[in-house]
């Protein structure tokens, strides 16, 4: 039996995504956050604390559209086809808010507030665009031979926009646990209140995701809720349950600093794995599998020697950087 090269590209690929939704998501989601304080020390704490690790973040959004290009040609291009605008969005909220990130601390005082605002603007954009992209790959796209045949506001519903704000509050709950662990005084302070409101915000959207997406299609109802399946999946839901439950408690407990922030990590990989119990096998649902959209084994076979050679330095210089700048960052603190 051979090597199956479309699963591995495809494994590669959804680790790619989830190391992307992880590590950029609670730098996003500084930037959301920045509303809930108008002091400038605290702000320049919250940039701070990602500061020498954000553009490292980004890394895997590059390695995963890269290897989405090279690994599953038609999948790339059905999906760039279809939400050409809210990628759009998507890399120019990236783009605004990496400009902001630099420019707010070279800024003279009267300038200051521009560039906060322009990092709020940017990381709202960016997060809200990218929800909106998981909300139409789950509605799936409509395929004729090889070519998307949809409009290009096929991406825009109530569901997608709603998937969008959903985003937006995980990101807020990834970045608000983040600083949880990142920071002392007030300002933890303020974050354990605001992860205590985004985690009943966040819960409230998973249960609205949770009815919709099966009640709008009945493919992946039959996923979740024919037997055997349903014993197999049940438990990601209780552990959603679970999980959140410690986390209200490890925010109650004022000694507690880095757990918020790991169980935070855990509810969003399992709302990603919900997502992909309710798609697999299909890159481009509701239709086409990853073996379908495959490029030629050759083609997925040289990428892969690359992929196995800077994966790996990937990964070791990311547990460097974090390692690196680990412990609490303190104000006054300069610009890493």
């Amino acid at each position: 039996m051979g090597i199956d090269l479309s699963l591995i590209w495809f494994v590669i690929i959804v680790f790619a995504t989830l190391m992307y939704i992880v590590m950029d998501g609670f730098d996003l989601g500084i930037g959301i956050l920045f509303p809930l304080t108008r002091d400038a020390d605290e702000r320049d704490v919250m940039v701070n604390s990602v500061a020498p690790v954000w553009d490292g973040n980004e890394t895997w959004l590059v390695l995963g559209g890269a290897g989405l290009f090279g690994a599953f040609p038609l999948a790339y291009a059905v999906i760039v086809d279809a939400l050409t605008i809210p990628l759009t969005l998507m890399l120019l909220g990236l783009i605004f808010r990496g400009v902001a990130f630099e420019f707010r601390f070279k800024a003279t005082p009267a300038h200051r507030p521009f560039w906060d605002k322009a990092f709020l603007s940017g990381s709202l954009l960016a997060t809200f665009a990218q929800g909106v992209v998981v909300g139409a790959v789950i509605n799936g796209f409509s395929v004729t031979g090889r070519s998307y045949s949809g409009g290009a506001l096929d991406w825009l519903t109530p569901f997608t926009l709603f998937c969008g704000v959903g985003l937006v509050i995980a990101y807020a709950l990834l970045g608000a646990s983040w600083l949880v662990m990142k920071s002392d005084g007030p300002l933890q302070g303020k974050m354990r209140c605001a992860s205590k409101g985004l985690l009943l915000a966040l819960l409230a959207v998973i249960a609205v995701i949770s009815l919709w997406t099966p009640l709008a299609q009945p493919a992946i109802a039959a996923r979740w809720f024919s037997l055997p399946n349903l014993f197999f999946f049940a438990p990601v839901p209780l552990l959603v349950i679970g999980l959140s439950v410690w986390l209200w408690r490890s925010l109650n407990h004022t000694h507690t600093h880095a757990l918020p922030f790991v169980q935070t990590l855990g509810l969003v990989f399992l709302g990603f794995s919900g997502l992909g119990i309710s798609i697999w096998p299909h890159i481009i649902p509701p239709d086409i599998t990853f073996w379908q959209a495959a490029a030629p084994p050759q083609s997925q076979g040289f990428m892969l020697v690359g992929a196995l050679l800077i994966i790996p330095i990937i990964l070791v210089y990311t547990f460097w950087s974090y390692y690196v700048f680990r412990g609490k960052v303190q104000p006054g603190e300069g610009y890493h």
